[in-house]
């Protein structure tokens, strides 16, 4: 899986090098996204966002099943379980110490797709709100 993962990855960025493969998204779309404060649009809503998409169409059946394999494993251990941890930590703080103010900062990667940071502690129970840019906090 380890070399099937590599081999595909450096295929993807051989393709993005040449011209023949783009990303959906450009780094200006993510920002005004962001700063409109609509985390749930199209370009937010993918599991994968993070790490290469090794499914396409190319693949021969074996090797579909492998890149579903690995495209699982990224988005539960590197995705699902990283934004859990985070939650705990900002959780465990809020409650270890309730008469705190606190300011949270995170990279944009904690806030795509599903399983967010932000879902984390919604579940928690936890009301979370969007601050737009330029407005006092």
């Amino acid at each position: 899986q380890v070399v099937f993962a590599l081999n595909q990855t450096l295929l993807q960025q051989e393709s993005l090098r040449a011209g023949s493969f783009q990303i959906p998204y450009t780094t200006e779309d993510l920002i005004k996204h962001y700063n409109c404060g609509d985390l749930s649009s199209i370009i937010f809503n993918h599991d994968t966002s993070q790490v290469p998409n090794f499914i396409n169409a190319t693949l021969l059946a074996h090797e579909r099943i492998t890149a579903q394999e690995i495209d699982s494993y990224f988005r539960q251990e590197l995705i699902y379980k990283r934004n859990e941890r985070m939650g705990r930590r900002v959780k465990d703080l809020l409650e270890e110490y309730p008469d705190k103010s606190f300011f949270f900062a995170f990279g944009a990667g904690h806030f795509m797709g599903n399983n967010t940071v932000i879902d984390v502690l919604r579940r928690e129970g936890y009301e979370v709100e969007y601050t737009p840019a330029g407005q006092a906090i």
